[in-house]
C-alpha cells in the first residue's frame, strides 16, 4: 500500500458523510495504491454504523477501514489508526476536513518526488459557518487554517521551528516511527483542550530526528469551522491550552544539558513579550477579542514551565500509587 488516508472522529455521524463524499471525488488515482482508516476515538453516537454503511458502497470496497480508540485524544487516535494502515505515506484529515479532488494525487506524487521528506503539509481553507470577530486573520492559523503561499518550502529551513499544520498533515511511516508511542501531548478530548500541541510534538521529533519538512500548495482542504469555535469561551480555552504546552514542545529540541539554559531563556523571553504586549495593546484588552486571545497565550507560555513540572509531578504521584515507582529502602 502506497498511501493510507487517516480520518480521526469523536462523535463525527453527522460530518463523516460529507468527508467520505470528497473521498469518493478523488481523480487521477487509477495508478494509486491507497485506502482509508478511521479511528472512532471513544464516540457516544452512532459513528460506528455511519462507516459501516460506506463500507457496504462498491466506491469503498476494500478501501474503507475501521478501527476504535478509547482513549480519549487526537495523539491517541492517530497512534491507533497508524498501526493498522498500511500505506507508506500517512495522510491524516479530521472529521471537518474536506478534501479537493486532487489530494491524493497532490500527497502521492509530492511523496514519491521528495524521499527524504519525512513530513509536509498544505493550503487549509476556512469554511466558517459564523461571522468572524474583527482581526481574525491574525489567529486563524491557531484554529488551522493556513495560507503559506503557492511555492513548495522546507520548513526546516527557515531558521525557527515553524510547522505546517495537523489538519491535512502528511507523514512518512519510517519518519512516524521516531514519534514516542505515549504523546506527553493528548490532543484535544472531551471538555478539555489543555494539551493542545500534540502536532507540535509529533513533528519536532520528526525534525529533531533529521527528516525534511515541507510545504506542498498542491495539497488543499477546506476546514469547517462551527460557530462555537470561534466564540470567546472556546477560543480562550484554546489559546490557554497552545500556550500551557509550549514549555514541552520547545524543550524536545534541546539537549538535556542545554535545557536549564533554554528555560531561563524562554522565561525571560516570554516575561518581555508579555509585557511589551500588555503596554502596546492595553487600550484593546476589555474589548477586542483577538487582543485578548493573544494576551492568554503569553500569559499561558510564561506559567508553561511551571504548569508542565506540576503535571509531571502528578504522573510520577500516580505511577508511585499503582506501585510502578518505588522510592526504594534504606
Amino acid at each position: 500500500m502506497e498511501l493510507t488516508v487517516i480520518v480521526c472522529t469523536y462523535n463525527g455521524a453527522s460530518r463523516l458523510p460529507k468527508v467520505f463524499e470528497h473521498l469518493t471525488h478523488q481523480t487521477l488515482t487509477n495508478l494509486i495504491n491507497w485506502d482509508i482508516v478511521v479511528v472512532d476515538n471513544n464516540s457516544q453516537d452512532k459513528t460506528a454504523q455511519v462507516v459501516h454503511n460506506y463500507q457496504l458502497l462498491s466506491e469503498f470496497a476494500d478501501k474503507l477501514h475501521y478501527c476504535f480508540e478509547p482513549r480519549q485524544g487526537l495523539a491517541f487516535a492517530r497512534r491507533c489508526a497508524a498501526q493498522l494502515a498500511c500505506g507508506e505515506l500517512l495522510s491524516f484529515l479530521d472529521d471537518d476536513n474536506l478534501s479537493n479532488p486532487l489530494l491524493v494525487q497532490a500527497v502521492y506524487d509530492f511523496g514519491q518526488k521528495h524521499s527524504v521528506a519525512g513530513a509536509f503539509g498544505g493550503q487549509i481553507v476556512g469554511v466558517y459557518e459564523g461571522d468572524l470577530p474583527h482581526r481574525f486573520d491574525r489567529i486563524a492559523c491557531f484554529l488551522a487554517v493556513i495560507d503559506r503561499g503557492q511555492v513548495p518550502f522546507r520548513y526546516d529551513l527557515l531558521g525557527r521551528w515553524l510547522f505546517p499544520a495537523g489538519a491535512g498533515l502528511v507523514v512518512r511511516r519510517q519518519a512516524w516511527s521516531v514519534v514516542p508511542q505515549e504523546p506527553a501531548l493528548s490532543g484535544v478530548s472531551i471538555g478539555s483542550l489543555l494539551d493542545k500541541g500534540e502536532d507540535i510534538e509529533t513533528l519536532s521529533y520528526v525534525r529533531k530526528a533529521g527528516w525534511q519538512i515541507w510545504h506542498n500548495p498542491a495539497m488543499e482542504i477546506g476546514h469547517t469551522i462551527s460557530r462555537n469555535r470561534i466564540s470567546p469561551p472556546y477560543l480562550f480555552r484554546l489559546f490557554r491550552g497552545v500556550g500551557l504546552s509550549r514549555h514541552h514542545t520547545r524543550m524536545i529540541r534541546f539537549q538535556a544539558w542545554q535545557r536549564p539554559i533554554a528555560i531561563i531563556g524562554y522565561a525571560l523571553k516570554d516575561l518581555i513579550q508579555l509585557t511589551i504586549y500588555c503596554l502596546t495593546h492595553c487600550h484593546l484588552l476589555r474589548s477586542d477579542l483577538v487582543t485578548q486571545c493573544e494576551f492568554v497565550l503569553l500569559f499561558n507560555s510564561l506559567l508553561s514551565p511551571f504548569y508542565c513540572s506540576l503535571k509531571a509531578s502528578r504522573v510520577l504521584e500516580k505511577l508511585k500509587d499503582k506501585g510502578f515507582i518505588s522510592l526504594g529502602s534504606s
